[in-house]
This record gives C-alpha cells, structure tokens and sequence, in this order.
C-alpha cells in the first residue's frame, strides 16, 4: 500500500463512554484555553517588562512557547475527536503531528537543561555570572536547543515514514504518537527502536544529567551559606524550574517505566487508563508551569499586575 494515500485512525478508546468523553472534553478545553492565556502572558511579560530581560526569563519565555506550539499540534484534534465519530488523520497529516510533537518535546528536554545551568551560575558563581550568562551565551544556547529539536526530529521521522504500513491501520493512542505508528509498521523497526533509544540517551537522559549535576551543584553551595535569608532566597530562585522539572520528568518516567500487566505486554493495545496518563502526560505540564511560575516568583506577579495595571489605565 502507498503509504501517501494511507489514513489512521486515531483510537481513544472511550467511544462507548459518551458521557467520559463529554467531561474529557469540557477539561481538556479548559486546561487547553488555560495553556493559552498563561503560556501567552508569561511570553508578553518577558518580552514587555525591562526587568524580566535576563537569560532565565529568555528561557522561560521560550519555554511557553514551546508548550502552546505542542499542544496545539495535538488538542485541537483530540477535542475535535471526542464529538467526531470518524477519528481519522491523513498520512501526510500524521507525519506533521509526528514531527511537530517529537521537536517540541525535544527541545523542551534541552530548554529545561540550559535552564538548570543557568541557576547553577547564577547562586554558584553569582560574581561571574553576567559574563558566563551573556546575551552572546544564551541565545545561541536557546538556538541550539530548537535545532535539536527540530533536527533530531527530521532525522526519526525520515525513518518512519518509510515504513510499509500494510496491515492495522488504527493508532492505539489519542494523536499520533511516533512509537505508537512504528508498532503498526510490518516490517523490523529494530533500527528505529536504536535512533529511538540513542534519542532518548541524547535528548532526554543527558539534560536529565545536567540538571541532576545542576541542583546537586546548587544544593550544595545553599547548604554552605550561613545567612538564613540567603538561603531561602536562593530556594525561591530555583523552585519554580525545579517544580517543573519534577512534574514533566516524573510525568515521563511513570507513562514510559511504569510495571504493565501481562495482558498489556502481549498486546499492542493501550487501555482507557493508558490512554488518558498519555493524554495527561501532554498537556498537564503546559498547564501548570504559567500558574508555578507566576504564584511562586515575585518578578513575575509583579510583571503581571505592571501589565494589567497599564491595560486597565490605558481605557
């Protein structure tokens, strides 16, 4: 079969549950108009208030971005799914939901990394940092991260849709997810599973690494200051980015490595259960990372409350 007339389906698994995929849906819409407004304000804060123009906020600023652009590659579909009866996605249209999700969330893995560095400069070698975190130095690292991405991306989905797909044609999963179009392929992926496992070491463990050596870094100088306000300033300082590391890692780890039953290991397909942390998994750290940022960093509430203030006079 030519795979560029070839469709999917695109199986949630709730389709007998109407009134599960009406909540589903009623949730996900607002978690997704959540994303919007909180990821879109962080970016204008960043980009309006003097204040916020430091290689952290750059970051961070880089970082919601990156969240609207993965969520909306994936939730609009997946709403629309939910009141559609007909799930399907084109090919041509699965291969850009593929590219788009494993770019973002590549660069998200580096952009979290680049961003445990710069706590690590900033409470380590405080004196030094200005020069270390330069506009020289940060941008290019934010560069680095969305090339990564994006060619890191190119790179497995060159691979994939090479693939002859000629026998089920239904994604056990709510987008197309590229682990989940590999299992569907008749033919040996062992090729594609080592890009997939040196993507992982690369991409995924070694920011892991990095940030791991960061906070240990981090934690370490903390615990040597004697003022106890510099050191709860300091905490503030890394909490937020570490909250969210925590909950995006964690997140991963437990749909990636969690025990499966042996049902589910002599089965490609997923359960409702399965589905829906996947589902999760996707859109419930671009939620909270807007309300982590904004309710435990004084900058940026104050940032925010400039912005309405001027909104709000402006009329």
């Amino acid at each position: 079969m030519g795979n560029s007339n070839q469709s999917f389906v695109t199986e949630f698994g709730l389709s007998g549950h109407p009134r599960l995929e009406l909540f589903f849906f009623v949730l996900i819409f607002i978690m997704y108009v959540v994303i919007l407004l909180g990821n879109g304000t962080l970016i204008l804060i960043s980009i309006l208030d003097p204040h916020l123009h430091t290689p952290m906020y750059f970051f961070l600023g880089n970082l919601s971005f990156l969240d609207i652009c993965y969520t909306t590659t994936s939730i609009p579909s997946t709403l629309v799914s939910f009141l559609s009866e007909r799930k399907t996605i084109s090919f041509s249209g699965c291969a850009v939901q593929m590219f788009l999700n494993l770019a973002m969330g590549t660069t998200e893995c580096v952009i979290l990394g680049m961003m445990a560095f710069d706590r690590y400069v900033a409470i380590c070698n405080p004196l030094r940092y200005p020069i270390i975190m330069s506009k020289d130095a940060y941008v290019p690292m934010a560069v680095g991260s969305w090339f990564a991405g994006i060619v890191n991306s190119a790179v497995q989905n060159t691979f994939v849709v090479q693939l002859p797909f000629c026998r089920n044609n239904i994604i056990n999963h709510f987008s197309c997810e590229i682990l989940a179009v590999m299992k569907m392929a008749c033919a040996d992926i062992s090729g594609n599973e080592f890009l997939m496992l040196v993507d992982t070491i690369l991409f995924t463990l070694m920011p892991l690494l990095l940030i791991v050596i960061s906070y240990s870094l981090i934690i370490s100088s903390i615990l040597k200051t004697h003022s106890s306000e510099g050191r709860s300033k300091a905490f503030s300082t890394c909490s937020a980015h570490l909250t969210v590391v925590i909950i995006f890692y964690g997140t991963i780890l437990f749909m990636y490595m969690k025990p499966k039953s042996k049902e589910t290991l002599n089965s490609d397909d997923l359960d409702a259960t399965d589905k829906i942390i996947s589902m999760f998994y996707g859109v419930m750290t671009p939620t909270m990372n807007p309300l982590i940022y904004s309710l435990r960093n004084k900058d940026v509430k104050e940032a925010v409350k400039h912005l309405l203030n001027r909104s709000f006079f402006s009329k």
